[in-house]
């Protein structure tokens, strides 16, 4: 490995290391009382469920504080399912530079990063679990555990054998990466996407705590905020040193080696092709979503019936509002960071060097999508009530708590 390339892997480690935001995560969650700040909002407004949506509008001052704390659960949830898949990926990736001299600083920062990402995970459950149990006595955002080969993207557009498919290829790669340099650098061209849109968004989340008149009075989960970007701030470090230059000190890549990696973009792309009227800055297929939102609605936080539950939604989704134009942008936004972040890769095929297949998305098709899927999802029986109310329901979310 070339001095320049090692000496910035050694500034980034020992910057983690000094900066390690791990102990005041954990302090903070540990004394963590949703009713310490449930009256306080933890993200700028912008930042909150179905902001700039009917919703949005007709709500009342509580209960946009109620959105804007749904949005740090709702986002935080998604994280959580991409750093258990990073927390595996992370050791497999070690795994395939074993046979490399100097591999052990890289295989130290990523033991530090995955330790903190068990950290992160923690936190964000810890919080989120008790949010929902205090204002909805069940889980909605929040789910079990779950392994590194779920579908990373929680709520997706997919089916049984899509999933299944997803999984088989997680598993596949994660097996071939731990006995491929190349590929396990390459890995982290893909972790670098995924964190670079997770760096634009929790910028503006960690500037809230930053900006607080009062930071040691915070909102616990502002500070929370905080503390996951300054770790995460170094896990894109890292990730771009790796995928950027020590893969430059390998043999250029085979066309197997370039087939696997040109895959693993393209299905970034396909994760990250939605974008959400409901939650700004998670790539979501909002139709998946449907039923979450609509229990939402229907609690005592809302209290709607279930015809006025789906006229607010179909108003929320299938309608062109300033929330879907800000989840837009966000989207365009992270689509040219993508372009920029990849370009000067030449093992890349041209269409994910453009991400042309995240810029076939628009507005226009979002919403001709919602109208199709919305049409099924308004006629079916009360949700709330054949659902959300039954026994067994209320029981198996009791297990996970």
């Amino acid at each position: 490995m070339e001095k320049t390339i090692h000496r910035k892997l050694q500034i980034n480690h020992t910057r983690n290391k000094q900066q390690d935001h791990t102990a005041l995560m954990d302090e903070a969650v540990n004394n963590f009382r949703y009713e310490d700040c449930q009256n306080e909002y933890w993200n700028p407004e912008e930042f909150s469920l179905l902001y700039g949506t009917p919703l949005w509008e007709q709500s009342s001052q509580h209960q946009r504080i109620i959105l804007n704390q749904l949005y740090w659960v709702a986002y935080y949830s998604q994280i959580v399912s991409a750093e258990i898949a990073t927390i595996f990926f992370n050791q497999t990736s070690a795994a395939g530079l074993y046979a490399q001299e100097d591999f052990r600083l890289i295989c130290d920062t990523l033991d530090l990063e995955s330790a903190q990402e068990r950290s992160h995970i923690n936190a964000f459950r810890t919080i989120a679990k008790q949010v929902e149990q205090a204002l909805f006595g069940e889980l909605i955002f929040t789910y079990p555990m779950r392994g590194p080969f779920t579908e990373t993207m929680v709520y997706a557009d997919t089916n049984a054998l899509k999933t299944w498919w997803k999984k088989i290829q997680l598993q596949y790669f994660g097996l071939i990466s731990a006995n491929n340099t190349f590929l396990a650098c390459q890995y982290f061209t893909v972790r670098g996407v995924r964190t670079l849109n997770g760096k634009l968004v929790q910028h503006k989340l960690s500037n809230y705590y930053q900006k607080h008149p009062h930071s040691e009075a915070a909102p616990i989960p502002a500070k929370v905020s905080y503390y996951h970007f300054m770790d995460e701030s170094f896990h894109f470090n890292s990730s771009t040193i790796i995928s950027h230059d020590v893969i430059t000190c390998l043999k250029p890549p085979n066309a197997y080696e370039r087939l696997v990696a040109n895959l693993g973009l393209l299905g970034c792309q396909r994760d990250h092709f939605h974008f959400s009227a409901a939650i700004n800055g998670i790539f979501w297929y909002d139709p998946a979503l449907y039923g979450k939102i609509y229990r939402v609605l229907r609690s005592r936080i809302f209290e709607m019936s279930d015809k006025d539950a789906k006229e607010m939604m179909r108003r929320c989704f299938t309608e062109e509002s300033e929330g879907l134009q800000r989840s837009f942008s966000t989207h365009q936004e992270a689509m040219k960071s993508y372009q920029m972040y990849v370009e000067k890769l030449d093992y890349l095929w041209q269409h994910n060097r453009d991400m042309s297949l995240m810029g076939t998305n628009s507005i226009s098709r979002y919403l001709a999508t919602q109208k199709r899927a919305f049409q099924g999802f308004e006629h079916q029986e009360d949700l709330f009530l054949s659902h959300a109310d039954t026994q067994s329901h209320r029981e198996e979310w009791k297990s996970v708590v």
